[in-house]
């Protein structure tokens, strides 16, 4: 009796017809869990294969009994390419899941001990304390901003393959996560579902190099759950950033819209515990460190790197409205006035104010100190977070007062004012309500949270 011969063929992803979704399903079951099958359905092909073998040892009938198998108790829903977004309407907590809950199966791999060298004891995680799953931060291994930035780079001149099971030389995983905790220096190969133990929760606005950008689904990991390494604004928009990400095919490095590609609000915002040797936590403190470098570096025909940084800083410092484009190497008028009016802001007359950073200019600019372009205080003054939210209604079409000012002057500080051609000024101006929805979105809201009107919240976090 001759054999008949099947053709196999693979369904395509966009046919409705029942046999490619059919086709599809039976391809999904066969798929092992961590690669994305259905637990339930590897427990029914094991069943069934114990069946089987059981009926033809008897002589038959294996087929009578695989139809009596108990059917998977968990339902399933066959394996889409739509499967990898997470649903906007679906609630999901950005970060781990609950201390001492079950950790579910997810594609960039669990957690585990560096390839080839288990921890103490056989101990695969001895950064974490067992009975709440959170991490001491004395047991952690010190690194610094630069330090994570040149780890993470090592992988983007490798080239290194993304895989879900291979592990690069260096013992980390190849994935996302094993990316993070590559640059982190931790102790163990985590997931996405654990890195939020060796952080702490940080707003967007204040990111720095070495931070990461975080999303964990933990109703469903295979879906959108990813991490990137904040690597730095790519200008003073503040609405897209360099990440360094382990993703197919391969590691890379590019500019990124805030917070990534899809699933943006998701993104939650970390900073690893144990950074040392880090300034402050916003704009020009950062910079606290470089020395003045030298009136020469200043003025008519200079070309430098101070120039971009003293420009950034005057930015941050309420400068924004001299910058038709953003501040650059080269000197121009735009950062001699910007740094005039800086100048006049702390007070200063005459040759004092003339526009050129001297070193008393420039230590204000870079510890964040003295008082910003438009009055408000640097850290060395009274605070501007002491005045409290006047209320929706200072925030409307056809409104004029001090309040519109000084949110449109905070917002081109906290670099959310590119929609202004002129001021900003006391009437408010659909600029205003721009500028105030961009610094929403930044947050990571959307919908009626991401309005353009200032509430409550919205305050608070632009003049914390």
């Amino acid at each position: 009796m001759s054999v008949p011969v099947f053709e196999e063929f693979e369904p395509a992803a966009d046919c409705g017809c029942p046999g490619c979704a059919r086709q599809r399903r039976d391809l999904a079951l066969g798929l092992p869990v961590r690669a994305g099958g259905h637990p339930a359905a590897h427990g029914a092909r094991r069943a069934l294969v114990l069946v089987t073998a059981a009926g033809v040892a008897l002589g038959g009938g294996g087929a009578a009994v695989a139809t009596a198998l108990p059917q998977p108790s968990v339902p399933f829903t066959p394996f889409t390419p739509a499967d990898l977004t997470e649903p906007a309407d679906t609630a999901a907590r950005p970060g781990a899941s609950e201390p001492g809950a079950p950790e579910p199966d997810t594609p960039q791999g669990g957690r585990g001990p560096l390839h080839g060298t288990p921890g103490p004891g056989g101990q695969p995680f001895p950064n974490a304390d067992p009975t709440t799953s959170q991490v001491s931060t004395a047991t952690l291994r010190k690194t610094s901003r630069t330090e994570i930035i040149n780890r993470a780079k090592l992988w983007v001149t490798a080239q290194v393959p993304y895989s879900m099971e291979k592990y690069w030389t260096d013992g980390y995983r190849q994935d996302c996560s094993g990316y993070i905790s590559m640059a982190w220096n931790l102790r163990s190969n985590e997931w996405t579902g654990s890195l939020d133990r060796f952080a702490d929760r940080v707003d967007r606005t204040e990111l720095q190099p070495g931070d990461i950008l975080l999303f964990h689904n933990p109703a469903n990991p295979t879906r959108g759950s990813h991490v990137t390494i904040f690597g730095g604004w790519t200008d003073y928009t503040h609405t897209s950033y360099i990440a360094y990400e382990q993703t197919k095919p391969r590691t890379r490095k590019q500019a990124t819209p805030m917070a990534y590609w899809e699933n943006s609000n998701r993104y939650v915002a970390y900073r690893y515990k144990g950074l040392v040797g880090t300034g402050g936590t916003t704009g020009g403190a950062t910079s606290a460190a470089t020395p003045y470098p030298g009136i020469a570096m200043f003025g008519t025909g200079a070309n430098n790197a101070y120039v971009a940084q003293l420009g950034r800083l005057l930015v941050d410092r309420g400068g924004k409205s001299f910058y038709s484009k953003g501040p650059g190497p080269k000197w121009g008028e735009a950062d001699r006035r910007a740094t005039q009016a800086f100048q006049l802001a702390q007070g200063w007359k005459g040759k004092e104010a003339d526009g050129l950073p001297g070193p008393e200019t420039w230590k204000l600019l870079v510890t964040g100190k003295g008082r910003n372009i438009g009055g408000s205080s640097g850290s060395s003054g009274s605070s501007s977070n002491a005045t409290a939210f006047p209320g929706r209604g200072s925030f409307r079409p056809g409104q004029s007062n001090a309040y519109v000012e000084k949110l449109g002057k905070q917002l081109v500080k906290r670099g959310f004012g590119k929609h202004y051609l002129s001021g900003p000024g006391p009437r408010w101006t659909e600029a205003d309500r721009r500028n105030v929805e961009a610094f929403q979105r930044a947050q990571g809201w959307r919908g009626a949270a991401a309005d353009g009107y200032p509430g409550p919240e919205t305050w608070r976090r632009l003049f914390r």
